[in-house]
This record gives C-alpha cells, sequence and structure tokens, in this order.
C-alpha cells in the first residue's frame, strides 16, 4: 500500500469510497449515516491545499501474485483520511476505506501516517460508540475515550456541531491518542 496526497483528479473517488464505506451503517439501522452526503469537493479540495488530506493506494504486487481486486485498484485511492489541527492536536476529522479493503490495516496505515505527517502532538476524533468499526476498533488502535471533563474548548465545539447535525441519535465518544502510540494494539 502507499500513502500520499490525492491530485485534484482523484477526489471525487474519495467521494466514492465515503458513500461505499457508509452502506454498512445501514444494516445497523443507521440509514441516515449510510445516506449522509460526503465531503464536497470544494470541502476535499480545502484539506488538499492545505496538505491535510491522505489518500491509500491499491498496489500491484509480483506477477501473479495480485488478486483481480487488487489489479482493479492499482494505483487508484482505496481509502482516504482528512485531519486538522484542534487545540494543539492532530484531529481526525475522517477516515474512511473502501468496504472490499476492509481488514488490511488502511485505516492505522492512514492514522500512522497522518500522525507522522502533522507532527508531535496527540491525535484526537469523534466517533459512534457501539459501532464496531468505529470506538471499539479506534480503542485497538490505542485510543481512549475521554471523559467530558478532558475535553477541550475545540472537541466542546466539533461536538456541539456533530448534536446539531443530529448525530446524536445514537451514541457518539471523543477520543484521544498519545503521541507515539502508532504501535499499540494488534
Amino acid at each position: 500500500m502507499i500513502i500520499h496526497g490525492p491530485s485534484a483528479a482523484e477526489l471525487p473517488v474519495l467521494r466514492d469510497i465515503e458513500r461505499a464505506a457508509g452502506e454498512p451503517f445501514r444494516g445497523l439501522g443507521m440509514a441516515s449515516i449510510a445516506d449522509d452526503e460526503p465531503p464536497s469537493l470544494e470541502q476535499l479540495s480545502g484539506f488538499q491545499r492545505a496538505g491535510r488530506l491522505l489518500a491509500a493506494y491499491g498496489e500491484r504486487g509480483p506477477a501473479g501474485t495480485s488478486t483481480h481486486r487488487d489489479r482493479d485498484t492499482a494505483g487508484r485511492p482505496i481509502g482516504y483520511l482528512l485531519w486538522e489541527p484542534v487545540d494543539g492536536c492532530t484531529h481526525i476529522e475522517q477516515v474512511s476505506v473502501h468496504p472490499d479493503h476492509a481488514h488490511r490495516r488502511i485505516g492505522r496505515a492512514l492514522i500512522d501516517r497522518a500522525e507522522r505527517d502533522s507532527g508531535p502532538g496527540a491525535l484526537t476524533l469523534t466517533t459512534f460508540a457501539e459501532v464496531p468499526w468505529n470506538a471499539p476498533y479506534y480503542t485497538r488502535l490505542g485510543f481512549r475515550v475521554l471523559a467530558d471533563a478532558e475535553l477541550t474548548p475545540g472537541l466542546r465545539a466539533i461536538r456541539a456541531h456533530e448534536a446539531a447535525l443530529g448525530l446524536d441519535r445514537w451514541p457518539r465518544v471523543c477520543m484521544r491518542r498519545e503521541a507515539g502510540r502508532s504501535d499499540s494494539g494488534p
């Protein structure tokens, strides 16, 4: 797998990845999450210009070793991550991997790369507490749930915005991973 900033021409593919990554929420009774519109091209371009957009790419293996699916995506984005600075931390705004490429540690690799690229400091994110590929997954990557008293002003503002969007229909949490914990978990 290769990780780097995507080209402007690849931004529509990231929107497709987001739509596909949202579909599993439908099976949990979270159709409004599955139907949520991905970040716009304008939003993705803003993250790209700021150097806060990473994409993971399929890689063609040695002759005869790639699966058909791998050959079809070689050199194309299969996952992406958006981050922004929030209160001295690297806040993971979004990380999505196409479901055809799930369980390959792509999300982990994107998060670890964002940590390296963004400089010293902890990582934070907000996520659904009870969705298996959300908070339980991030816990395995070394994140911990923050108590309300630990929330910074920026995280409080993000949570208020999420609540205004109706995301609090399902339990949500803020999580944090201290710098240098990228090797934690299985």
